[in-house]
């Protein structure tokens, strides 16, 4: 029961920082991202956050579309999913695909994505037009792969990072500057922009807001 309150929890609070994203009011949607408190508290006021927050999406704002068009480069995967409908009802069956998608390549282990990490993409998305089909070069990494990325690039690849934990995602989008994308997801405010032109890449992820 524990899970299943946090677990909801957290896709009520991922819709919220989408839509807030979408309407211009990055610093409300940071704050959502800011460290969780301990899991007491949060069970205590768990009931009472979830009406206040379908509230407001409900009376004020509008869910933006929950659609994304995914490619991956190296298996040659593309999937065309709606995860969310416009009620804010997350579909399981679809995050799963998700989760598939943006499994590691390296040994076919997948996690399950955060849907923070999901929203600010399809948030991105959404200002870049929408239905925009997204090149993910990187999404999952298992611990043996970072590792052996590591010892093969050592300083540009974080022994902690966030594709660790199913919270990052690095994409290109054919047609898009890399500029575009970055300056779009930096004015977002919503977690972490990484900028690669040598590579080809943006990275996106969930944590704290910050850029290189």
């Amino acid at each position: 029961m524990k899970n299943l309150i946090l677990g909801r929890r957290s896709f009520i609070k991922a819709a919220l920082v989408g839509t807030l994203l979408l309407l211009g009011k990055p610093a409300i949607a940071t704050e959502l991202f800011e460290e969780e408190k301990t899991s007491g508290e949060l069970l205590h006021d768990a009931a009472s956050s979830e009406q206040l927050i379908a509230s407001e999406l409900r009376e004020e704002l509008k869910y933006p579309e929950g659609r994304l068009l995914l490619y991956r480069p190296r298996t040659g995967e593309k999937l065309d999913v709606t995860y969310r409908n416009d009620k804010g009802e997350y579909d399981p069956g679809a995050l799963a695909e998700i989760n598939h998608l943006l499994r590691c390549h390296h040994n076919e282990e997948e996690t399950t994505m955060d849907v923070g990490v999901i929203e600010f993409l399809n948030s991105v998305d959404k200002k870049l037009g929408g239905n925009n089909l997204i090149h993910v070069i990187s999404g999952y990494r298992s611990k043996k792969y970072n590792d052996m990325l590591r010892r093969r690039m050592r300083r540009r690849v974080a022994k902690n990072s966030l594709h660790l934990y199913g919270k990052a995602i690095d994409i290109r989008i054919p047609g898009v500057s890399l500029k575009q994308i970055k300056r779009t997801a930096l004015n977002m405010e919503a977690g972490g922009v990484g900028y690669y032109p040598r590579s080809g890449f943006i990275h996106l992820d969930s944590g704290r807001v910050r850029h290189w």
